[in-house]
């Protein structure tokens, strides 16, 4: 279905990367290769999270993505986060991906993936994050 005057899609979160899609990153058919959307959107996931625990964190797991559009080279993706859900230790963000063409001319959503990610210390070992009492 295609939205409406009404329903046009808009990103939804806060801003927490935005990069152009380089030549480096393409496959063979010169497209942007996913598997960099996806390295950018768990980098952004992290960044969001890290500012959630305060310090470190890793990832613990990434959902799937489903691609609504080839990337071209040039395009300038923007990840958007939101929380979803926050732990003792844990928070669980989705990451929406957008594109804005290399003309300029249109924005247009790429994927999401929903990331979680756990609060660690120096040494690498679980912590809890830190609440606003």
């Amino acid at each position: 279905m295609s939205p409406t005057n009404d329903q046009v899609l808009k990103p939804k979160g806060e801003l927490s990367l935005q990069r152009p899609a380089l030549g480096e990153a393409t496959n063979m058919f010169g497209d942007v290769y996913g598997g960099w959307v996806s390295a950018q959107a768990v980098l952004a996931a992290e960044m969001r999270a890290a500012e959630i625990a305060q310090g470190r964190v890793a990832t613990v797991s990434v959902g799937p993505l489903q691609f609504m559009s080839p990337v071209l080279v040039g395009t300038v993706l923007s990840f958007y986060t939101r929380v979803q859900e926050l732990g003792h230790s844990s928070v669980k963000i989705l990451v929406e991906v957008w594109g804005r063409c290399p003309d300029g001319s249109e924005l247009r959503k790429v994927t999401e993936t929903e990331c979680v990610q756990v609060a660690i210390n120096k040494s690498g070992h679980i912590r809890r994050l830190p609440r606003d009492e």
